[in-house]
């Protein structure tokens, strides 16, 4: 029997009608700045889409070029409701949204389940919106692949990297990773602060705290398993819920970042 993990956020965190989801990501990937680059992973916004989608689609407008080499994405997002602590796969065979089903890479999942700590978790990605926000965007720009979804809650930066050392594949595999960053400060002191955590993700320190952004976990992971490859990272879009859709006196701030394989022996 066919084990699906159904959409928890359709209709509160983005349109839960398939043709109204379309068309919005859509508008978001076309009005998106352009940059000329290659990711071999990128860091995107979760929130609801008329705050982050936006700043979202200017990584994900990246992709668009090579689509069609995509087969495989490793998805990981911090842990918001309920906490583990180390990674956590679904227990599913694949993942509905509104606008279709995706399959789980199977093997790709056993293999990281020989890792102590990793397990499969239902509870855990049952009501987890930061994993569940990257698919409808994922499904927009490509034409098909298998997803390998993580919950990352207390895991160390270092074994996210293994994590990733052993996903990381060639051209078909895309790594996602998602995260907002600072939560409800006033405008000016968002702005300085997410200023600080994007430089530091530049910087390539892999020491962010939960306080600089949510998926910090993951993103210290990414750093340290992309620092090895020579990968250089790229800031595409960083801006608050302020600038989108909210008010000022309390924001969210959210960045879309890309890291590249620049070096001609990176690919690994």
């Amino acid at each position: 029997m066919l084990h699906v993990r159904p959409p928890a956020v359709a209709g509160l965190f983005y349109p839960g009608v398939p043709d109204v989801l379309r068309h919005d990501v859509r508008v978001m990937l076309n009005e998106a700045v352009h940059h000329e680059m290659i990711p071999k992973a990128i860091v995107a916004p979760h929130a609801g889409y008329v705050y982050s989608g936006p700043i979202a689609a200017a990584a994900y407008a990246l992709l668009q070029p090579i689509a069609d080499h995509i087969r495989r994405v490793v998805l990981l997002g911090p842990a918001h409701r309920v906490w583990i602590d180390g990674l956590a796969l679904p227990d599913a065979d694949a993942f509905d949204t509104p606008l279709g089903r995706i399959e789980i890479d199977a093997a790709a999942a056993a293999s990281l389940l020989e890792l102590p700590y990793v397990e499969r978790n239902a509870t855990t990605h049952a009501m987890e919106h930061s994993l569940e926000v990257q698919l409808p965007f994922l499904q927009s720009v490509l034409p098909a692949f298998k997803l390998v979804p993580l919950v990352v809650g207390g895991a160390s930066p270092d074994q996210v990297a293994h994590v990733l050392d052993i996903l990381w594949g060639g051209d078909e595999t895309l790594i996602v990773v998602s995260s907002d960053l600072s939560h409800y400060l006033p405008y000016a002191t968002a702005q300085q602060i997410d200023r600080a955590t994007v430089d530091a993700i530049l910087n390539m320190d892999s020491h962010l705290a939960g306080e600089q952004a949510c998926g910090a976990g993951p993103i210290n992971g990414l750093i340290r398993a992309a620092a090895r490859r020579g990968l250089s990272p790229h800031l595409l879009d960083l801006r608050n819920s302020g600038d989108t859709a909210g008010d000022r006196q309390r924001v969210v701030g959210y960045a879309a970042l890309a890291f590249t394989e620049d070096r001609p022996d990176a690919r690994q």
